[in-house]
C-alpha cells in the first residue's frame, strides 16, 4: 500500500474536545507562540502549552538561570511571567489566531492563586482557549512549590475545586519527584482530571568547583533534555496503566524515535520541549515521523499505538 493511499487519523481526544495531532510544545520553552511564529508552521503542531500564568506578573528566579548538563539543561527561571491580566490583554489576541489548541498552562504557590487564574481566563470567556494545563509541580518555587504536587489529598482537592469553575478540558501536570506517580495520578483522575501530563523536571544541582558554589542562583533546578527521557517514559508507563484517562507524555523526546517511546508506554500524545531550543523543526519532523511509523504498522489512527507494547 502506498504511503499516500493510506491516511491516519491523528486526533487525540481529551474530555469533550479533541487535539488535531498528538504533538504539542511544553510550557515554559516556547513562550506565548508569538516566539517561534517565524521558525515553525503553527499548524504542524497540536498544542501549544503556554509559558506558565501566575495571578501576580512574576520576575522569576535571581540569575544564573540556566546551566548545561550532559544531554539536558537545569534550569531555575521560577515561572516568570506577565501575570493573567496583562496574559489576556497582550498575549491570548495572537493565541486566538493561531491554527493549533492552545492550552493555558496554570500556576499558583496557593490553592486560591489557581482559582483566581482560572476564573479570570473563564471570564475572559474566550474561544481562542482550548484547555488548561495545571502546573502543580513546579520545583523552582519558594514557597510551598512541590507540596502540591506530592500530596495526592491536596491534588484531589485543587483539581476538583477547578474541575467546577470549567467545561474546558483540565490537564494536570505531574511531578516526578514522588515516591509513586500511580498514586498523584489517580488523585487527580478522582478530582475530575481529563488527562494527566507527565514528566515536569526532575531536581538537579550542578556546583561550580572553582567557585564553590552551586551554578544557579536558586541552588537547586529543574532538569530537562534527553538525559530525563528514560525516567519519562518509564512514568508514563505507570502512570497510563493506573488511570483510565489520557497521559501526556514528556521528557527528553527530540527524536521521532523517543516520542514512540512514550506512545507505546502508554502517551496518548507528548510534548516536546528543550528540543525546541535546539531546533524549532523537531515537532513537525516528530510529527511526520509518528504518521509514517502508523502507515508503516498498518494503524489507522494514532491512538492504536498505545496497544502495541508487548
Amino acid at each position: 500500500m502506498g504511503m499516500n493511499n493510506m491516511s491516519v487519523d491523528l486526533s487525540v481526544t481529551i474530555g469533550s474536545k479533541s487535539l488535531p495531532n498528538p504533538v504539542g510544545v511544553a510550557s515554559g520553552t516556547f513562550g506565548y507562540g508569538r516566539e517561534y511564529e517565524e521558525l515553525l508552521d503553527l499548524k504542524d503542531i497540536g498544542a501549544i502549552f503556554t509559558k506558565a500564568v501566575t495571578v501576580a506578573p512574576r520576575e522569576g528566579n535571581t540569575p544564573p538561570r540556566i546551566v548545561e548538563t550532559p544531554s539536558g539543561i537545569l534550569n531555575s527561571i521560577g515561572l516568570a511571567n506577565v501575570g493573567v491580566d496583562k496574559f489576556i490583554k497582550d498575549k491570548l489576541p495572537f493565541l486566538k489566531t493561531v491554527p493549533c489548541a492552545v492550552v493555558v498552562n496554570v500556576a499558583g504557590s496557593t490553592e486560591g492563586e489557581y482559582h483566581q487564574v482560572i476564573e479570570k481566563l473563564e471570564s475572559a470567556n474566550d474561544d481562542g482557549i482550548w484547555g488548561y494545563e495545571v502546573n502543580v509541580s513546579c520545583p523552582n518555587v519558594r514557597h510551598g512549590g512541590l507540596a502540591f504536587g506530592t500530596d495526592p489529598v491536596q491534588i484531589e482537592r485543587l483539581t476538583s475545586a477547578l474541575r467546577k469553575m470549567t467545561k474546558r478540558p483540565l490537564i494536570i501536570k505531574l511531578t516526578p519527584n514522588v515516591t509513586d506517580i500511580t498514586v498523584i495520578a489517580k488523585a487527580a483522575e478522582a478530582g475530575g482530571a481529563n488527562a494527566v501530563s507527565l514528566i515536569n523536571t526532575l531536581v538537579g544541582m550542578v556546583i561550580n568547583v572553582k567557585e564553590k558554589r552551586s551554578a544557579l542562583g536558586m541552588v537547586t533546578g529543574g532538569l530537562s533534555g534527553p538525559a530525563v527521557r528514560p525516567v519519562g517514559v518509564a512514568l508514563t508507563y505507570k502512570a497510563s496503566r493506573a488511570v483510565s484517562i489520557p497521559v501526556i507524555g514528556m521528557g527528553g523526546i527530540t527524536t521521532v524515535d523517543d516520542a514512540l517511546q512514550y506512545m507505546l508506554a502508554g502517551a496518548s500524545a507528548v510534548q516536546i520541549g528543550t528540543a525546541n531550543f535546539v531546533d524549532p523543526g523537531i515537532p513537525r519532523a516528530v510529527l511526520d515521523g509518528i504518521r509514517a511509523y502508523c502507515v508503516e504498522q498498518g494503524l489507522g489512527s494514532v491512538n492504536d499505538i498505545r496497544g502495541l507494547l508487548d
